[in-house]
């Protein structure tokens, strides 16, 4: 008999495909039971409602991209290197099968306006999404870290988005090419004034 952690697990991953290939709001519960192969007594036991299930695969979600990018950055040492393997897992990504955009934007698209509980699993993705890129451009030596990491954040949103919707993985290869321009901008001192003028 399956462990109650076994069950959430089967119901999760059930709808974690289902919620990620073909959108929150057109999938109903019924088809997460035959996914998982869970009754729906069972499923609403462990999820007491979708927005629930929502929300947890949101938080799943999160754990994977977040543990799939640092695994990705962590083969580089030079901090450069480091920033641009962000769009290199990126391309990997869009680039294979399985990919049908960011899973937060998407959801936040449809669900947004109606659940907290979505805005809150979004914003806190994003959040700590930014925070790791930040963390990356401290690395650097960047003097504005705070404003390389928003720009390298609107890069990857952007060509996740882009990419998505072209159904091409080209719009990593564009936000890495961006990145570099950044790291460069990002490196050169801002100039001084000069007293005499």
């Amino acid at each position: 008999m399956d462990s109650d952690a076994t069950t959430e697990a089967r119901i999760l991953s059930a709808a974690d495909a289902l919620f990620y290939a073909h959108g929150v709001q057109t999938v109903g519960m019924d088809r997460v039971r035959d996914a998982s192969g869970v009754s729906l007594k069972k499923i609403y036991k462990c999820f007491p409602s979708k927005g629930a299930l929502v929300e947890a695969y949101l938080r799943r979600r999160d754990r994977w991209a977040r543990n799939a990018l640092e695994e990705r950055v962590s083969r580089h040492t030079d901090p450069e290197e480091r920033v641009l393997a962000v769009f290199d897992w990126l391309y990997d990504w869009v680039d294979g099968p399985d990919f049908h955009g960011c899973a937060f934007i998407n959801a936040f698209g449809e669900l947004g306006a109606d659940s907290q509980g979505v805005v809150d699993a979004v914003r806190e993705h994003k959040g700590a999404v930014r925070g790791y890129l930040r963390g990356l451009a401290h690395e650097t030596g960047a003097a504005e870290p705070e404003w390389l990491a928003s720009q390298l954040a609107v890069l990857l949103d952007g060509a996740m988005s882009n990419a998505s919707i072209t159904d091409s993985p080209a719009p990593a290869q564009h936000a890495r090419s961006a990145a570099e321009t950044l790291l460069r901008m990002a490196a050169t001192p801002a100039p001084t004034a000069d007293p005499a003028r």
